[in-house]
């Protein structure tokens, strides 16, 4: 072999050497790209579904504070939550074959033409009304006068199309329409009384604590059944904001629940905040669980998702839960969230006792027939 000859297959075995080192590398960065690709899919493209899951059990007394509380407690209540997830294609597969989760469309959680920030905002003020009200039912059990204050109103929803869509967003509280003092729901509407599209209005209104003003232009809102002229208004749906005030200082109830929102926590926080009221110690040493709307009268009313509950409740070795009852409305619609929870606890074998109540002196009552741990 003569040296030219040589210096070819040199040249070529160099080349021959290096392209497949090139195609390897594009090969991986082709294989790297897919891997992205397939995780952005599985896990951050959002599905049109929630899903919904046992959350947790949390002791509510931490959360609860009065000035004159007896501090009796040798056992523990504690409010119950779901866990609700936005569905990615993993976690929505593993929903529908877990036996403890489930899958709802986001149009049947969503009231309609309600956005996600919306209805976040709605069960942070269903859970401060919640409140309000197991504040009043606590009170009136344990004897304690009290007053309440309007602290204006709140904007739950905006409506498209309209100025207060552009300028106010959900949880600011307005309060002050033109030279009004807007206190309630009916303050506002006052205020816009014999206004019509076209017209402008100033609006103070409080973002986070922070006090603001805007001049609104009203527009036509959409018609409401019975309606033939349309009303004008700013475009928001509004909720009034009330506080419970006990008369005397040292009496008055404190809640921070943190990011926990809904209104199925009134029963627990009731039983809690009369604990803290009343000398006598009304856990006598069980740790109880539970769930249930509130209402001023004492009147449990019906929550969703209760079955997650049972299961986060027995996670938190609970030995009691109490459960609404029953109901079956008007309209033939049932809701059997005492017989979910049976049914519940009965899967997964729980030694907890539920407990099937319709007011908050019902589970007054079988608590004070207790015997003491």
């Amino acid at each position: 072999m003569d040296k030219e000859e040589e210096s070819t297959i040199r040249t070529w075995s160099n080349d021959s050497y290096r392209y497949p080192r090139s195609s390897a590398t594009r090969r991986y960065l082709v294989s790297a790209l897919v891997g992205i690709i397939i995780v952005y899919l599985l896990f951050f493209v959002r599905l049109p579904f929630f899903v919904f899951m046992p959350g947790t059990a949390e002791e509510i007394k931490p959360m609860v504070s009065i000035s004159k509380s007896t501090g009796l407690e040798k056992g523990k209540l504690m409010l119950t939550t779901v866990r609700v997830a936005d569905a990615n294609v993993v976690n929505y597969l593993v929903g529908l074959v877990h036996p403890y989760e489930e899958i709802q469309p986001k149009k049947a959680v969503l009231k309609q033409g309600e956005s996600e920030q919306e209805y976040s905002q709605r069960q942070e003020y269903v859970m401060l009304t919640s409140q309000a009200s197991a504040i009043q039912a606590a009170y009136t059990e344990a004897k304690v006068p009290f007053h309440i204050d309007h602290e204006g109103v709140m904007v739950l929803q905006t409506v498209p199309g309209l100025s207060g869509e552009k300028v106010l967003k959900p949880g600011d509280v307005l309060l002050k329409a033109g030279d009004k003092e807007v206190k309630v729901a009916q303050d506002l509407l006052d205020s816009l009384a014999g206004k019509k599209a076209g017209d402008t209005i100033s609006i103070t209104y409080a973002r986070k604590k922070t006090e603001m003003q805007t001049t609104l232009t009203l527009g036509a809102l959409p018609l409401q059944e019975g309606e033939t002229v349309p009303r004008a208004g700013i475009g928001v749906v509004p909720a009034g904001m009330q506080s419970v005030k006990a008369d005397l200082e040292d009496q008055q109830v404190s809640i921070k629940a943190g990011d926990i929102g809904g209104p199925s926590a009134g029963l627990m926080f009731s039983l809690e905040i009369f604990n803290q009221l009343v000398p006598e110690d009304i856990t006598k040493g069980y740790r109880i669980a539970g769930t249930g709307t509130i209402e001023a009268d004492g009147t449990v009313g019906p929550i969703g998702g209760i079955q997650h509950k049972i299961i986060a409740a027995d996670r938190e070795k609970a030995e009691i839960f109490f459960a609404p009852k029953n109901m079956t409305y008007k309209d033939g619609t049932k809701i059997e969230n005492y017989s979910d929870a049976v049914k519940r606890a009965k899967q997964i074998k729980t030694k907890m006792k539920i407990v099937e109540i319709g007011t908050m002196e019902d589970a007054l009552k079988y608590l004070a027939a207790l015997p003491p741990k």
